[in-house]
């Protein structure tokens, strides 16, 4: 899901609302799609509009009001779009993503130290979130290029700057990995995606009938002896991080911390028991959890394994819908947690 129109660092990326705080759904999805359809079709004045018109009835819907950011950013009027995320980040602390797109528009402007500190912020309140971490290395980059250069023109003869500021140079040319712009389109799934996630989820189960329907030659038992022991381990990880989720919406915090292994790093470079000790204040501290989970793929190697699958999380008035990777390796009998991240 994923840019803004500036000449450096292309690779920075403005992102869709992954994470949006949705509230009732159902009763403003038509809304969104309006919206976004507009935005994609490249209308950006009349999406502008129903935007507004939107937020006259609801003006802290955080959902639209992102939206409305990133269709000011699309229309080349970054600093409307620079106070819409700002507001947001004051209403809605908890959410990265406008913290990340205000970098996005600070870079395109060279204040690079505020895109940073934004930057700085998104991974603050979500250690995991990806798209940051890599924005905030093109920053640094860039600021890097900026000392390098500063350092040229104090000392042309020294010859061991030109080939760190080529290398940082390299990154950003046209054609090196980055994004375009169009993509802030990309905001429109995100209603979509949680509407019809629990819907995908319950037809793919008779999937097992066919190849149990497979007895032909005596190869084919032959074939199928192997995938049991796949299939199972796949079943007692897709267990292991559904009873994770349980936990975490019971708040248990002794079966949700123990899902974590003991190699398990905490995102942010925390100390384990600071990470802990924020886990259980924020979660203890909530009146009510939902955590649900569909689409779960789950891939085994071995004892390693990989879990991936979208979560809809809500918490007293918070409802956040974003895609997680779980990594887990199994310690005895059990699959354990060792990495995790957002957004993959």
């Amino acid at each position: 899901m994923t840019h803004a129109r500036f000449p450096v660092p292309k690779t920075l990326r403005l992102v869709a609302l992954a994470a949006a705080l949705l509230g009732p759904v159902v009763a403003f999805a038509d809304d969104y799609s309006d919206v976004n359809q507009l935005m994609r079709s490249g209308k950006l004045a009349e999406a502008l509009t129903k935007a507004d018109q939107v937020l006259a009835a609801k003006p802290r819907d955080p959902q639209m009001r992102f939206l409305k950011g990133v269709i000011q950013t699309e229309a080349g009027r970054p600093a409307e779009a620079i106070t819409t995320f700002t507001k947001l980040t004051e209403d809605y602390p908890e959410l990265p993503e406008p913290y990340n797109n205000l970098a996005v528009l600070y870079a395109g402007q060279s204040q690079f130290d505020k895109a940073r500190a934004a930057l700085e912020m998104a991974i603050r309140t979500n250690p995991s979130y990806a798209t940051a971490h890599e924005n905030l290395g093109d920053v640094y980059a860039k600021l890097a290029s900026q000392a390098y250069s500063k350092a040229l023109q104090l000392d042309a003869s020294n010859t061991a700057v030109q080939p760190k500021l080529a290398l940082i140079r390299d990154l950003f040319t046209p054609g090196a990995k980055g994004s375009k712009p169009g993509a802030p389109a990309a905001a429109a799934p995100a209603p979509a995606v949680v509407a019809k996630a629990p819907a995908a989820a319950g037809p793919v189960t008779p999937a097992p009938a066919p190849a149990a329907a497979a007895p032909v030659p005596a190869a084919a038992p032959a074939a199928a002896a192997p995938a049991a022991p796949a299939s199972a381990a796949s079943r007692e990880v897709e267990a292991a991080v559904q009873a994770w989720a349980t936990a975490w919406a019971a708040k248990d915090m002794g079966g949700y911390l123990g899902a974590y292994g003991k190699e398990f790093d905490p995102p942010g470079g925390q100390a384990r028991k600071a990470w802990e000790d924020e886990r259980r204040s924020r979660i203890v501290g909530k009146s009510r959890i939902s955590v649900k989970l569909s689409d779960v793929a789950v891939s085994v190697n071995g004892s390693k394994a990989t879990a991936k699958f979208k979560q809809a999380y809500s918490a007293d008035t918070l409802n956040v819908s974003s895609r997680k990777t779980l990594e887990l390796v199994k310690a005895g009998d059990r699959w354990l947690i060792v990495r995790e991240s957002t957004g993959a």
